[in-house]
């Protein structure tokens, strides 16, 4: 039984922190300029969010991108670099990509 015990509040710790990292990474979103091209269910300037998850691409690729900037991935207007940190690009694409 306590097994038992023991793995349901694992697993619900686990699921409750997933829950806080996706409210962080939606607040992070919030605060960088990336939400003045992109929203998550349509097309604004950029790609929705939701578009982008289904494109198959990893993390790392959409972390770079997202630092870096990006051109012709999704039309003919270019995404300027973001002012964000490595950490922030890595979780920005973690949440974008969990829109699939």
């Amino acid at each position: 039984m306590k097994k038992i015990l023991l793995s349901a509040v694992l697993i619900g710790g686990a699921f409750s922190a997933q829950i806080a990292l996706a409210a962080d990474a939606e607040e992070l979103f919030k605060t960088k300029a990336c939400v003045a091209c992109h929203t998550v269910e349509t097309k604004l300037v950029g790609p929705a969010l939701k578009e982008v998850a289904a494109s198959g691409k990893d993390a790392a690729t959409l972390a770079a991108s997202i630092k870096n900037g990006s051109q012709g991935s999704y039309g003919p207007i270019p995404m300027p670099p973001n002012n964000v940190t490595e950490d922030e690009a890595n979780t920005l694409a973690e949440w974008v990509l969990s829109h699939k």
